[in-house]
């Protein structure tokens, strides 16, 4: 089972190795020599395990059964966390193996839960590296989609996309246009937060933390980063990216009109007007809608950055809008706004094969 699932092990495992290396590259030219050693620990591990992956995979894959493509998954979800744990154990800030883990677990997942108390004590190289882990955990997290995808049923599979294609040998080609996609969003967000004149740093891990739905900040307190509107609402906009389908960018950019999965795309924009529109009315009244807007979408995308004025009173609002979540093909948390739709779309299906039934 694992031979035939161990190249993308392997590829990963590259991915993490090659972080490392920036990071070692950071070190030295911003001469923080402390940490160094565990990032070439990490790089050293990382990249022997990924050449080994690689070079045990099975030869002339036929097939991929399901159970393979669920054990692979699971078993990413330990073993990159793992290799990223390796960087916080061995760094000179004497964290015990079990919180190593949990930081590395909180970021690849996305969570953004941190044993780290005062993020402004730490080096800056370890706080690109708990941006690092959240964008693998991201693109990580995509990929698993795509191999799942294979199994859902027909009916499903037309609705999602006509874009991704189901054929096994295709899967390193989708890998590839997930990645390539993946990679030019976060430079984006890069782009436009740094125009907006924040910080070259800051910028760098906030697209990192944008873009896979994270929730660590570069530093204790976001009002020390964001420290004027027009930076606010271009943050805003920019977590929208992240709520938003992975392939919209592909749809609009080549006029993709035959492609069913632009029709959640037009369904999630519906969503984000009406949900500005009653925030707007309810809320402009009594509170800054600058931040109201900031919290919306930084709860859309599931990245949980609160802005520094933070409304408690409307935490069971948002909460609700967390747990519908993003798009399908978004690495927004909740309950997933596609599966909230077909849900819906079958209950009323079946209320009214209920009440109108056919045959008495």
């Amino acid at each position: 089972m694992f031979r035939s699932t161990s190249l993308y092990i392997g590829i990963f495992s590259i991915f993490v190795s090659f972080f490392s290396f920036l990071n070692v590259i950071y070190s030295y030219y911003f001469q923080f020599h402390l940490n160094l050693k565990a990032y070439l620990i990490t790089l050293v591990i990382s990249l022997i395990l990924g050449i080994l992956f690689i070079l045990i995979q099975k030869k002339e894959l036929l097939k991929i059964t399901l159970y393979e493509k669920l054990f692979i998954i699971v078993f990413g979800f330990f073993y990159f966390p793992f290799l990223i744990s390796i960087t916080y154990y061995f760094s000179i800030y004497n964290l015990s193996f079990l919180n190593s883990f949990f930081e590395s677990v909180s970021g690849f997942t996305g969570t953004g839960f941190s044993i780290i108390t005062n993020v402004n004590s730490i080096d800056d190289s370890l706080i690109i590296w708990r941006s690092t882990s959240q964008w693998l955990g991201g693109l990580y997290f995509l990929f698993s989609l795509i191999l799942l995808l294979e199994s859902f049923n027909i009916k499903l599979k037309n609705f999602l996309t006509s874009f991704i294609s189901f054929n096994l040998y295709e899967i390193k080609k989708q890998f590839l246009k997930i990645l390539i996609l993946y990679t030019v969003l976060t430079l984006l967000i890069l782009i436009l937060l740094y125009l907006s004149n924040l910080r070259l740093f800051d910028s760098y891990n906030l697209s990192l933390t944008i873009i896979s739905s994270g929730g660590f900040l570069p530093n204790n307190s976001l009002d020390k980063i964001l420290i004027n509107e027009n930076q606010k609402i271009v943050v805003s906009f920019t977590m929208l990216i992240s709520f938003f389908s992975l392939y919209t960018l592909y749809n609009l950019f080549f006029f993709k009109k035959n492609i069913n999965l632009f029709q959640e795309d037009i369904l999630l924009l519906l969503y984000l007007i009406f949900l500005i529109f009653i925030t707007y009315i309810f809320f402009n009244k009594y509170y800054d809608y600058n931040s109201i807007f900031f919290a919306l979408t930084s709860t859309l995308a599931g990245i949980g950055i609160s802005p520094p004025d933070t409304y408690e009173d409307l935490s069971i609002f948002f909460l609700f809008i967390l747990i519908i979540g993003g798009g399908f093909f978004s690495t927004g948390s909740g309950f997933k706004f596609l599966k909230f739709f077909i849900l819906t779309k079958y209950s009323f299906n079946v209320l009214l094969s209920i009440a109108r039934p056919k045959h008495v």
